[in-house]
């Protein structure tokens, strides 16, 4: 039985997916209430088998002690986006929002095999991009501890040293990372994340993430091309090039080609729920009530029906408009449900969601992907479980 440890689990899409890779969780930690209150619902309820065990810690990660959670296979954690999000404040590593310190000490303390760390793409852009840098090589050598009153720069500085030469204290991880596009691996969603996987020096592993599943070109071709797209809707397929495709996108609609799987659109995830109302939940389907309200303004224009949908953010004060609503064919707009919503982000649909309803779109917000997640963690697992000495989390 591989072991883990969750940080910053949120509504628990990075969870479900290690869950669904292999993994049971000794801890998963949050200082959120109602997102303590989401996974502590569903671990009552079952509503995923085999989490009716699921310990959560509502803490802070700043006060919580880890060693009491030792050993593990894995520490995994989303640290709080805000801090470096493009739709944030950027304050980066001013922000004390920034948790990511906590993330390197579970890590320094636990010694797992392998940890997965996920956060926003912009986190590797050029602003942040030596602060990245640093994250980097403190989770390669997360032993070699930033002292009393040494800056973040300068323990930067002192780090590349000992990587250049070779040294460093004994605990070494093999670190990689790469920005993901979810709607690559089946997710309904453009949503780019950078993943930052680690595996311990003495597992001897060499990894490389998991290969892109589905396409853009796959879906144009389904669309344009063979009109497949339209059959499995039950729908006519548009005589001349629609006007909600951007004309960019014209150029890749190819005739003949080799293609993997379709990426995933809105209608495709949503095309068998029943018409939202406004009085209460759809009967049959948790979380999928219509919020009246919704209205389209520069910059903000809803998600097309078949597209994936836009980038589902959390918002600071409340519900993002134009990242949270569908854009109808007609131009009217309207907010996806917690469900539709829920559903972008994969999430199963007898998941549920606790909170007042900016809340629980918050969790949805700031989640990972369940299926993204289950990707990567599902070829960790396999890494781990083929390594010499798997099958229990080892110290060194």
């Amino acid at each position: 039985m591989l072991e883990s440890i969750e940080l910053f689990t949120g509504a628990g899409g990075l969870a479900l997916g290690t869950h669904a890779a292999g993994f049971r969780h000794k801890a998963l930690v949050e200082w959120n209430a109602d997102a303590c209150a989401t996974i502590r619902t569903n671990a009552a309820t079952r509503a995923i088998p085999g989490i009716s065990d699921w310990n959560v810690v509502e803490a802070d990660a700043r006060s919580v002690d880890f060693e009491r959670f030792a050993p593990v296979d894995l520490v995994a954690g989303g640290p709080s986006c805000q801090p470096f999000s493009i739709g944030g404040k950027h304050r980066g590593t001013d922000d004390d929002r920034n948790v990511i310190p906590e993330f390197v000490r579970a890590v320094r303390t636990l010694m797992p095999r392998a940890f997965v760390f996920e956060n926003v793409r912009g986190l590797t852009r050029p602003a942040f991009a030596t602060y990245f840098a640093y994250v980097v090589l403190e989770l390669t050598h997360p032993d070699v501890v930033r002292r009393k009153g040494e800056s973040w720069t300068d323990h930067h500085g002192r780090l590349e040293k000992i990587h250049t030469a070779g040294k460093g204290g004994g605990l070494r991880y093999n670190v990689v990372h790469r920005v993901f596009n979810a709607a690559d691996y089946g997710v309904p969603q453009v949503r780019h994340r950078v993943f930052v996987v680690g595996f311990r020096e003495d597992t001897g592993l060499e990894w490389n993430f998991p290969k892109a599943t589905h396409s853009l070109d796959a879906l144009l071709h389904s669309q344009f091309v063979d009109k497949t797209y339209w059959d499995r809707h039950g729908l006519r397929a548009p005589k001349a090039t629609p006007q909600w495709l951007d004309p960019r996108l014209a150029g890749r609609i190819r005739p003949m080609m080799a293609f993997s799987r379709p990426w995933q659109t809105v209608r495709d995830k949503i095309s068998d729920l029943p018409a939202p109302r406004s009085d209460r939940d759809a009967i049959g389907f948790l979380n999928h009530r219509l919020i009246p309200g919704a209205r389209s303004y520069a910059g903000h224009t809803g998600s097309l029906l078949d597209m994936p949908s836009k980038t589902l953010k959390a918002g600071a004060h409340g519900v993002p408009g134009g990242e949270n609503m569908i854009a109808n064919l007609d131009g009217s707009v309207r907010y996806f449900t917690v469900r539709e919503a829920a559903r972008m982000q994969t999430f199963p649909d007898q998941w549920r969601l606790e909170g007042a309803w900016s809340e629980v779109m918050r969790q949805i917000g700031n989640a990972v992907p369940m299926e993204l997640a289950k990707v990567v963690a599902k070829s960790v697992a396999n890494a781990l479980r083929d390594a010499q000495g798997s099958g229990s989390a080892t110290r060194v």
